[in-house]
């Protein structure tokens, strides 16, 4: 199940798409992971000074892990997830991860 009936969109910018297409995750990817895959939520505690940081790991439809740091936005009463940074995981990540959720 996607989030597609919690977010109403992506908040992009040449800011944070540059960010997180450098690690060769394409939008389409970090977009697919929270509309049509499974995705588990983490709060980054570490890093959720000034708003809060949210982690989302999920496969991509080609089964790539794929972490995602991410915060959401409210504009006008709609919410919108802004991708901070995306990379494919490593293969102790993907362990790790797999552990935590089940």
């Amino acid at each position: 199940m996607g989030f597609d009936n919690l977010i109403d969109g992506f908040d992009w910018d040449e800011g944070n798409r540059e960010k997180c297409q450098k690690h060769g995750v394409s939008i389409s990817e970090i977009e697919s992971i929270f509309t049509d895959g499974e995705v588990t939520i983490f709060c980054d505690e570490k890093h959720s000074h000034e708003e809060e940081r949210l982690i989302a790991v999920g496969q991509t439809n080609g089964k790539r892990h794929i972490l995602i740091v991410f915060t959401v936005r409210k504009y006008q009463k709609k919410h919108f997830i802004r991708p901070i940074s995306a990379r494919y995981m490593h293969k102790k990540e993907v362990k790790y991860y797999e552990k935590e959720t089940t």
